[in-house]
């Protein structure tokens, strides 16, 4: 459905997983039995719904060709990607830093659809 997906993670978190080799999920991954991801269309509400005011994150670019993903029903009826392994270091394309603006707000990149509210 996309060359890319997004995973926003907990920098401290981000870096346990590069040093393993391998990101096996953060709390709620491991709660649900799949790791949850967002398109780039998604990432910005995403992150103001569950990440709001939270520093520290990172914003985790994923290149989606070489990983099995189910694309299940969520958030409004909008068809999410999960990922029901471990995801491989090697389909990690970038990793940026979520920094918050003046007003607490995320500061994502360009490529990120900005949050419509």
């Amino acid at each position: 459905m996309t060359d890319f997906i997004y995973k926003i993670c907990p920098e401290p978190l981000w870096q346990q997983a590069e040093q393993a080799g391998v990101f096996t999920g953060s709390g709620i991954d491991l709660t649900d039995g799949f790791i949850h991801f967002s398109t780039a269309d998604q990432t910005a509400q995403t992150a103001h719904l569950h990440f709001s005011g939270q520093g520290d994150l990172v914003l985790v670019k994923v290149a989606t060709a070489s990983l099995d993903l189910k694309w299940e029903a969520s958030r409004g009826g909008d068809s999410f990607p999960h990922l029901y392994s471990d995801l491989p270091m090697t389909a990690v394309v970038a990793v940026t830093p979520m920094p918050l603006d003046s007003d607490g707000n995320h500061i994502l990149p360009d490529e990120i659809t900005p949050l419509k509210i």
